[in-house]
């Protein structure tokens, strides 16, 4: 029996579909060093007025980032966005659940938005529904994007920022199928609190758009039921699906890892 042969033809000019430039964003949560010492540090010989590293405002700008999503992770399942806004001497110090830690809330929603600003990237903020209300996550839509005449527009221009921040990507939620999460819910519940959260923030703003969370990851003994659970639920008023996968290469080898991309 004679070998048969295969030839493959790669066709680099063909195109299947533009590429959404919102796939080469990041997210800055408070982990570790990411925020303090991180992005913030304004004791650090390269901070600049506002307190952010210049050496890490350049880096992060060579890596032309579209989209920068804040909080977190699941620092967000336990903040309460009031504690990082207002005078920086009356922010609250708080025990931190998710990681464990001491948060001084000196870096919260209006200093994020001076971060994007300083790369270029659109500000894309999560909201809390573990610990949080759907009451809580309107009020920052409104803190945020409303320009004047409310109690928290007002508030937001008392705290030195008159025009808006107009964000427009909205994440609602945090992997909140984990065990590990602050509030974890079932699909179901989880997909009732995430459409009248994401109803009530489109009525506050139509202009936004919101993200819905996904499956932790494919190991979860729910997946990917979960997302079809939530989906049927709340699919109405949500723009996207967050599908959470992180590849390393822990196994040191680099044409698998490759592969997996």
């Amino acid at each position: 029996m004679s070998k048969s042969s295969a030839q493959l033809l790669l066709d680099a000019n063909r195109t299947i579909a533009p590429i959404s430039p919102l796939l080469f964003g990041g997210f800055a949560e408070h982990m570790g060093r990411c925020v303090y010492e991180g992005i913030y540090e304004p004791k650090s010989a390269h901070a600049d007025e506002q307190g952010l590293r210049t050496d890490v405002l350049d880096a992060l700008r060579a890596q032309k980032y579209t989209t920068i999503r804040y909080p977190g992770g699941n620092f967000l399942s336990g903040y309460n966005w009031l504690d990082g806004v207002g005078p920086k001497e009356q922010r609250p110090r708080r025990r931190e659940l998710a990681w464990q830690s001491l948060e001084t809330n000196q870096f919260g929603t209006n200093e994020f938005m001076g971060f994007c600003k300083a790369i270029d990237a659109a500000p894309m903020l999560g909201v809390n529904m573990g610990t949080g209300t759907i009451q809580s996550a309107c009020d920052l839509v409104d803190y945020c994007n409303t320009p004047s005449g409310t109690y928290w527009s007002d508030l937001r221009s008392q705290h030195g920022y008159a025009a808006p921040h107009n964000v427009k990507y909205w994440c609602v939620g945090n992997e909140m199928d984990g065990p590990w999460q602050m509030g974890a819910l079932a699909a179901h519940e989880y997909g009732v609190k995430a459409r009248e959260a994401a109803k009530l923030m489109r009525w506050m703003d139509p202009s936004i758009e919101t993200v819905l969370c996904g499956s932790s990851n494919d190991r979860m003994p729910t997946f990917p039921e979960w997302d079809r659970v939530a989906l049927e639920e709340a699919w109405e008023h949500m723009d996207y699906l967050s599908i959470h996968y992180y590849a390393g290469n822990r196994e040191n080898d680099t044409p698998s890892f490759l592969a997996n991309s």
